[in-house]
């Protein structure tokens, strides 16, 4: 018999980092988080019953990360988060997350719940004023928080830190502390001005921090023991938690109006506040009742000191009796066939990549927590994906599954037969119930990892015993080569309502796919003791799995290994996956897909380390960028600076000799190689250029395109003009002019 009971008598609230809505999830967030968590809260539900179980998750929505997407796409930050919000939820649908709520760190309960929470740390005397050294972009003209800043991380030398953290060692940082910092939107580099902000006193609640982490420490994740332990031993400074931004919730303080809460102050609280949107006031009953509760919380390892020492930080000095962490579940990286996964660069498997493939959510699900990056890095590979959806899925749980119901469905009109159990068959059960006692203490835990290879070998016994006991040699009317049978199949049958149950968890649409062929309700960890009933007639047996051939394997690898991905950091929309071919080339496009603007050059400098290139700041009216162009030894850097350029704003960023460029400048070279400009003298940064006949509909572009797509489209000079297919360019100030009068083909 199996133990089902609930010992701890509490509730059980769990959390994943909330991602922010400002780009598509790739694989590893979706198992660094949001999956591994859905796992545990399902268990916990079929385990302790849905009504003591609440999953929350929700897009993280303020900060430096939505107002720098919303700079490079062009609109608000709340059209960002709307627009990612959106693409986040259709993802996680579809990997079928069961959240409680699902909702967002803007919320007016999220803001009322933050602002509260400020307020009580104030009163309490853990926030303190002080005058605060900044990076200040001149060009810009804006501090420099966060994320719009870059720089060498002075801990470990890492060359593309951030202004609040470096994703190498991990370590949070001040934007001052950055080597040769330059800012994000033009590329300068910044000065240090002085402002006056808050700060959580994280000295003066150490001592409160240290005795909470010695009493509940030993239930972590061993990665985050050993970052949270660094912390203490470097001892804790005061932390900032007010930014210059628009976009946030805003400081309750005289003096204040200016600035928002830092976007991870008011993220972690986002868990409170999320809860209140579902639950109203009776969200207390979940996080200001600590003796009752216990806070489950998964992320990626680069989240971990948020929610060990900072969140539990806030809600300690507030003195508010607020529900802490009780154990953490904290993942290494999954990269992708040996390297990081990158939207930028086409790297890797993104949400939206799983949802187009055609293979079920469930395999995807199998892989990424068969492969769960528990106490190191793992390696998502194409050929690993195929060998276990293959070898695991199809060939040991689904030949089990079926081989079980489809002799039970030919030879016994899919009765469940009469059964006198003898002793190999009571052996085999013991053995399962065995194992399945082994299993449950590991989902406890939360060793998802280890607990869905012991589940795949629970069905390996199956297999087994199946093969053993050879039920199609025993087909005679002898009464014990039928009691052979019956005694086989009836273990059987109850080994596949068993899986059916273990794996709901990890496969919850195969689970109930087997239920239903079983012909019987859903069912708990609560009722893996029950057993089916004699007499009981199945439902026609199907097949759970396909198998990944090679040939398509191969497809998707060239596909998905950036050599042919045509993707941009935005994600792909419906329309780009409509457009491209069966064979992973070029989408078609037309000239109303590119975003072709005026821009003013502001600054050149030569390239460091590549002789015929300048850096050029432009001012594209919405915003400054940096862009390189290969113009060194036919203009000047006197001879650029003012000019009103043509560039291409929707391409996809690129490096070039280690400078990422924003966009491409238009020019002319002529047969004898010169170069030449397109210009629009008498047109304001920012304005858009049209064939002549598109100027009154201004069709929308797309929001990205490459640089093959661009050369796709065929533009030339002649009589000093630019032309496609005879159609001139212009704004809505002038037609484009080429400099120096070239003719020749425009790149």
């Amino acid at each position: 018999m199996i133990n089902f009971n609930n010992t701890n008598n509490k509730k059980i609230l769990i959390t994943s980092a909330l991602p922010y809505a400002n780009n598509v999830p790739h694989l590893g967030n979706i198992i660094g988080c949001v999956l591994s968590a859905d796992v545990f809260a399902r268990f916990c539900r079929s385990f302790y019953g849905k009504e003591n179980v609440l999953y929350v998750c929700g897009t993280d929505e303020h900060g430096t990360t939505t107002e720098t997407k919303a700079v490079e796409l062009g609109i608000t930050p709340a059209q960002v988060t709307e627009k990612f919000y959106k693409i986040h939820s259709d993802i996680y649908n579809w990997f079928e997350c069961s959240f409680d709520v699902f909702g967002r760190t803007s919320s007016e309960n999220n803001k009322e719940v933050t602002q509260d929470i400020f307020l009580k740390l104030d009163k309490n005397g853990y926030i303190v004023e002080q005058e605060l050294e900044q990076l200040y972009c001149e060009k810009c003209q804006r501090f420099l928080a966060d994320r719009f800043v870059e720089g060498t991380c002075p801990k470990c030398g890492y060359e593309d830190a951030r202004g609040d953290q470096c994703d190498k060692c991990y370590n949070l940082l001040n934007a001052t502390e950055l080597i040769n910092p330059r800012c994000k939107i033009c590329g300068s580099t910044p000065i240090i001005k002085k402002e006056n902000h808050l700060f959580i006193d994280l000295p003066k609640l150490a001592p409160k921090l240290k005795s909470w982490i010695d009493s509940t420490s030993r239930n972590w994740s061993q990665n985050a023991l050993t970052m949270t332990n660094g912390w203490l031993r470097d001892g804790l400074k005061l932390r900032c938690i007010t930014r210059d931004l628009k976009w946030g919730i805003s400081v309750p303080r005289k003096g204040y109006e200016h600035k928002v809460f830092y976007s991870w102050f008011d993220a972690p609280i986002g868990y409170i506040g999320i809860t209140k949107d579902l639950l109203s006031d009776k969200f207390k009953d979940w996080w200001h009742t600590p003796d009752n509760v216990l806070l489950y919380q998964f992320m990626g390892k680069d989240n971990i000191p948020f929610h060990t020492i900072l969140f539990p930080s806030f809600l300690m000095g507030a003195e508010d009796n607020y529900t802490l962490l009780h154990q953490i579940s904290s993942t290494e990286y999954l990269n992708y066939e040996g390297a990081k996964f990158s939207k930028s660069r086409g790297t890797g498997v993104f949400g939206d990549d799983a949802m187009s493939s055609g293979i079920p959510a469930d395999v995807w699900r199998y892989y990424l927590l068969s492969n769960r990056p528990e106490t190191s890095d793992t390696i998502f590979t194409w050929k690993n994906f195929q060998e276990k959806t293959n070898n695991e899925l199809l060939a040991n749980l689904g030949n089990f599954v079926n081989r079980t119901l489809t002799f039970l469905f030919r030879n016994f009109d899919g009765i469940v037969p009469e059964v006198n159990n003898d002793n190999e068959v009571l052996e085999f059960q013991e053995k399962v119930n065995k194992k399945i006692k082994f299993i449950i203490p590991l989902l406890e835990k939360v060793e998802l990892r280890k607990a869905i290879n012991e589940i795949m070998l629970v069905s390996k016994l199956g297999n087994e015993f199946f093969q053993k006991r050879e039920p199609w040699k025993h087909k005679s009317d002898d009464i014990k080569e039928k009691e052979h049978l019956n005694n086989t199949l009836y273990a059987c049958i109850e080994l596949v309502r068993k899986l059916a149950i273990l794996i709901q968890p990890y496969l919850p649409e195969t689970s109930a796919e087997i239920f239903r062929q079983l012909a019987l309700e859903q069912q708990t960890y609560a009722e893996l003791d029950n057993e089916i009933k004699i007499g009981h007639k199945i439902s026609q047996p199907k097949v759970l799995f396909k198998k990944l051939e090679d040939k398509e394997i191969q497809k998707f690898h060239e596909i998905f290994s950036g050599k042919q991905k045509k993707e941009n950091e935005k994600g792909k929309d419906k329309d780009n996956k409509d457009n491209k071919k069966d064979n992973g080339q070029l989408r078609t496009i037309s000239f109303n897909d590119i975003d072709l603007r005026v821009a003013k050059i502001i600054d050149v400098e030569k390239h460091p380390k590549a002789d015929k290139l300048y850096i050029e700041t432009i001012d594209l009216g919405y915003e400054k960028r940096t862009i390189v162009s290969g113009l060194v030894g036919h203009y000047s850097t006197e001879e650029l600076i003012n000019k009103n350029i043509i560039v291409v704003a929707n391409l996809k960023p690129a490096k070039l000799c280690g400078v990422e460029s924003k966009g491409m400048l238009l020019a002319v070279e002529s047969e004898k190689k010169e170069i030449g400009l397109i210009l629009a003298p008498n047109s304001k940064p920012g304005d858009r250029v049209y064939l002549e006949e598109q100027e009154k509909t201004k069709t929308e572009p797309k929001e990205q395109i490459s640089i093959d797509e661009f050369f796709s489209i065929k533009l030339e000079a002649r009589k000093n003009a630019v032309l496609n297919n005879n159609k001139k360019l212009v704004t809505d100030s002038d037609a484009l002019i080429v400099d120096k009068e070239l003719e020749g083909s425009v790149s």
